[in-house]
Parts: structure tokens; C-alpha cells; sequence
């Protein structure tokens, strides 16, 4: 409790027993008529009331904020004259009210401490032994207090009546110090505690709001009781939509989350959010206990790594591709080698006259598969070892266009058609002439997976890619997509390896190289293909 408080509880209870002490003293007034009392009675009733108003311009005072010291040493010397008036007024030596005294050295001690509680009791002991020494010796008649009452009493007798209460005084100043000091104390450590429990709680709190994981709570019960700002725009629910609710209605993955072990489990799921993103959550759960050591519930952080799991996967595969692509280019070279002394063979015999038509024809067919070979090669160096792309920016919208107007003239393409819905204004850093190539390319794939016709849709967005918590770079997405068969889970798993292929005539290369030019530009290329047929060629590369 502040002094503040203590000052105006102290106030207002003085106000409540001056009010009932000058109630009690008026209903005496009419009960009780000696002579005696009549003598006393005015002079009591006026300290009544100026204490009680007194105690009431206290309490105005205390509400203007100002000088509460000084009103608090103001009360403890009104409350000495006040005992003091009151036993001069109530017969000196004969005064019941003397234990008043011992009331002041007490509120003394709580509003003030141990060092005022001391100087109150021996003030109180220096007045009260005033009183009844001026009253022995006659100095007090003047105001009506009676010398024969205090010799009455005697000299050795009042002598150890003014020593029993200086003793009295003094150890009821001394305790209460003492406890008052200790009170001090203790409400000192519990504040500065209960500020740092709140410094905690405050910092609890921001830490919880934003932090770049979800983070919930649920009871023994498994009903959520924390759920940060994180959570909710996971699973598109706020705090207050999922409180008390059981965590499993919010993740059904988490079904067995009652059945934890004490110590905490690290586990991934997988996640349809509220706008049909299906992603990955990687977890963290472990049971926690309250103050008193019982289990109190479970404590549960997740985080979108949904990215981190395509970045592997993406690597792992580029390791594959890498791999097989310096042992294709080995292979390359070596073949390579003893093809040329073979073409230039067959060309020295090519040109004698004196070789038969038989053999002429014979002749031009190695030199077709030769060539051919050599086409291969060719392109099978091209994929081991793409050419540095020289980035430059272009118009995505035109360089879309510009490819479709080339291949317009293609047979195959007469049956599709192509819908080119990127915008106008989208610009991008890449090498025009490869990226070209990856266009027809997957263009190609798609007008082979329609032999009846049908159409492709060719669209652009500006995506955030990057783990959660870390920095997300821009990145523009192409997507190209056609209304064809689709191709098997199967086959997605192999697509972009080289030599692998569904086509009778195919060599398995284009889609690979495509792969290595995308790559060589910090990109990334997919596939999707629904069950319900179609597919779609997906190319991520970055937006500057």
C-alpha cells in the first residue's frame, strides 16, 4: 500500500471516529447531567467536532496532490495536541483516554516509519508527564484540572504511573518501527516484483505477437487458450474465433497431441490454409507444467516451411541433373572424337567415282546418322554446359508475342490456340535469346500433348519467395498451360532428366536444357498436372 493510500485510509477513518466519538458524547450529554461532567462536556464536544472537521479539510487537502508530506507530519501533531487537549479536558490524572497516545506512536510508525514512531513516543511521554507533573503541583487549576486529585494519588505512585507509560511509550514505538520498517520493506520487494512480473509479461506478450512462427497453447483438455497473430493468418481464424476450441478441430493432424510424451516432438504436416494453398508445417510440441510443477498443458510452434521442403528438393534434383550432366559431357567428348575421324572417312570414299550406287546410298545414310549423331552431341553439350546468360531487360508481353508470331508458321500449330494474358507493362532481367528457346521448347511439349488441337494459356504474377523469417525476394512466375492429356506422377519425377522421354522420335534433351538455362538465370521450372487433365510448365525466375 503507498503512503498516499495509507494517509487518506488513516484520514478517513479518524473522520469516522470523530463522528461517532462526538455522536457518543452528545448522547452522553442527555444521559448523564452531574455537575462534574457539565464541567468537561462543552469543551469536549468543540475538540469532537473541530477533529472531525478538521479531518474532513485534510482529505480536500490530500485530493489537490500537493505537500502530502507535509499534511502527514500535520496529522501526527494534531493528533498529540488532540490526546493532550482531551485528557486536560477529561480530569488530567484521572482521564481514561491516556491509551490515545499509544494510537498516535502507532499511526506515527505506519505513515512515517520506525525513526518518527521513536520521536512521536517520546513526545507523547514528555506531555503526558507534563500534565501530571503541572497537575501535582497545581499549575493546572487555572483551566480546571483539581491539584488534590494528583496528590491524592501520591508522589511515588504518579512517579511510576509516568514511568509505566514512558516504558509503554517507548516500546510501542520501538515495535511498531520495527514492524512498520519491515512492512516498508516487504510491500518494497513485492512492488518491484510485481513491476518486473509485469516488464515480463509486457515483453511475454510482444514476443508472442510478433514472432515469425505460430505459437499456441492449449490446457490439460487440449482446448487453445494463446493463438499470435501468426497462427491466425495461417489458418485464417482469430484468437478470439478459436479460444476454448479443441485443437483439433484446428489441426486434425494433431490429433495425438494428449498422448505426448514429457519430452517435446518434432514433426511436419501437411496443410490445406483457408484459401486452398496446400502447404507444409513443421512443428514442435512439448507439455509444460504451471508454478506448482502439474502438468498444465501443451505448448505448440509451427512454421510455414513449405519453401525450405522445395528449395531441397529443388537442390537434390539439380545434384542429379549436375551429376549426369558432366558424365554426358564426357561421354560427349569421347564420342565425339572418333565420330569426326569416321565422318571424314566415309567422305574420302564418298568422293571416288569408282564406289557403286549401291554403296553410294549406303555411304549417305552413315553420313545423315553421323550428322545426326553430332546434332545430338551437340545438344547434349549444350545441357552439360549451358552458356552464361547476358541479362538484359525485357518486355515479357513482347517477347511472348514475338515467339508466337515465329512459330505461327509451324504445322502443328494450326489446331492450338494460344492465349497471351501477361500483361503489357511486366518487365524482366533475363537472357531474351534463351529464354526464347525455353518458350518454344515447352511450347512444342504442350502442341505434342494436344494431336487434336486445343489451347494454351500463357500467365504472369509477382510472387514472394523465401523461408518465413527470412528476407523474400520478388520473383516473377510464367505459367504455361495447355488443355492436353496431362502426364503421370510418374512421369513428373523424370521430366527434366536428360535422355528421359515419352515421345517416339524424342531425344530426351529439350526439357532438361530448358531446365539449365532456368537455372543458369537463379530460376526455378516446375510442372503441374491436375487429374483432371492438362498440364502446366511453371517458370520462376527473379523480378531484377
Amino acid at each position: 500500500m503507498g503512503a498516499e493510500k495509507r494517509l487518506r485510509l488513516f484520514i478517513n477513518a479518524r473522520v469516522v471516529v470523530s463522528f461517532l466519538f462526538l455522536a457518543s458524547t452528545l448522547l452522553l450529554k442527555y444521559q448523564n447531567n452531574s455537575a462534574e461532567y457539565e464541567r468537561f462536556q462543552p469543551e469536549v464536544i468543540r475538540l469532537m467536532a473541530f477533529s472531525f472537521f478538521f479531518s474532513i479539510g485534510s482529505l480536500f487537502a490530500l485530493k489537490l496532490g500537493r505537500h502530502n508530506l507535509f499534511l502527514t507530519y500535520l496529522q501526527i501533531i494534531w493528533d498529540l495536541l488532540f490526546v493532550t487537549v482531551l485528557i486536560l479536558f477529561t480530569g488530567g490524572i484521572l482521564s481514561p483516554y491516556s491509551f490515545l497516545y499509544l494510537v498516535s506512536i502507532m499511526v506515527a510508525g505506519m505513515l512515517l516509519g520506525r525513526r518518527e514512531a521513536l520521536y512521536t513516543a517520546s513526545l507523547c511521554g514528555i506531555l503526558y508527564g507534563a500534565i501530571l507533573d503541572f497537575q501535582y503541583f497545581g499549575y493546572l487549576s487555572l483551566i480546571g484540572l483539581s491539584q488534590f486529585d494528583a496528590q491524592e494519588v501520591g508522589a511515588s505512585r504518579l512517579f511510576y504511573t509516568i514511568f509505566l507509560n514512558l516504558v509503554g511509550f517507548g516500546l510501542t514505538g520501538f515495535i511498531t518501527g520495527m514492524l512498520s520498517e519491515r512492512a516498508r520493506q516487504s510491500e518494497e520487494a513485492l512492488q518491484r516484483r510485481s513491476i518486473d512480473y509485469d516488464e515480463l509479461a509486457q515483453l511475454n506478450s510482444t514476443i508472442v505477437a510478433h514472432s515469425q512462427t505460430g505459437l499456441l497453447t492449449t490446457n490439460v483438455a487440449g482446448r487453445i487458450r494463446v493463438f499470435n497473430p501468426y497462427a491466425e493468418e495461417i489458418v485464417g481464424l482469430s484468437q478470439s474465433e478459436v479460444y476454448d476450441i479443441n485443437i483439433e478441430s484446428v489441426f486434425p493432424q494433431l490429433s495425438g497431441l494428449l498422448k505426448l510424451p514429457t519430452d517435446s516432438i518434432n514433426r511436419e504436416f501437411e496443410y490445406q490454409t483457408s484459401d486452398g494453398l496446400q502447404i507444409i508445417l513443421g512443428f514442435r510440441a512439448a507439455a509444460f507444467n504451471d508454478s506448482k510443477g502439474d502438468h498444465a498443458g501443451f505448448i505448440v510452434n509451427f512454421r510455414d516451411i513449405t519453401a525450405i521442403r522445395s528449395m531441397e528438393t529443388a537442390l537434390k534434383k539439380a545434384d542429379r541433373l549436375s551429376a549426369l550432366g558432366e558424365l554426358s559431357a564426357r561421354m560427349a567428348h569421347e564420342i565425339r572424337n572418333p565420330l569426326a575421324a569416321l565422318c571424314g572417312s566415309v567422305q574420302l570414299l564418298a568422293s571416288h567415282g569408282s564406289i557403286a550406287e549401291h554403296d553410294q546410298r549406303l555411304l549417305a545414310i552413315i553420313t545423315r546418322e553421323a550428322d545426326r549423331l553430332d546434332l545430338l552431341i551437340s545438344e547434349f553439350l549444350a545441357y552439360a554446359r549451358p552458356n552464361q546468360p547476358h541479362l538484359e531487360k525485357v518486355v515479357l508481353h513482347g517477347l511472348i508475342e514475338d515467339t508466337c508470331v515465329f512459330l505461327a508458321s509451324d504445322p502443328r500449330m494450326e489446331t492450338v490456340t494460344i492465349y497471351n494474358l501477361i500483361p503489357s507493362h511486366t518487365e524482366i532481367m533475363v537472357d531474351p535469346n534463351q529464354l526464347r528457346q525455353v518458350i518454344i521448347n515447352l511450347l512444342h511439349n504442350a502442341t505434342d500433348a494436344m494431336p487434336e488441337g486445343g489451347s494454351i494459356t500463357i500467365e504472369s504474377s509477382l510472387q514472394l519467395r523465401g523461408a518465413d523469417g527470412y528476407g523474400k525476394m520478388p520473383f516473377v512466375q510464367i505459367s504455361i498451360t495447355d488443355s492436353g492429356t496431362g502426364i503421370s506422377e510418374d512421369a513428373v519425377q523424370h521430366l527434366f532428366e536428360p535422355f528421359w522421354t515419352t515421345k517416339k522420335h524424342g531425344t530426351g534433351l529439350g526439357l532438361a536444357i530448358s531446365y539449365r538455362i532456368i537455372e543458369a538465370h537463379g530460376g526455378n521450372l516446375t510442372v503441374k498436372s491436375p487429374i483432371d487433365g492438362g498440364c502446366s510448365f511453371i517458370i520462376s525466375l527473379p523480378a531484377g
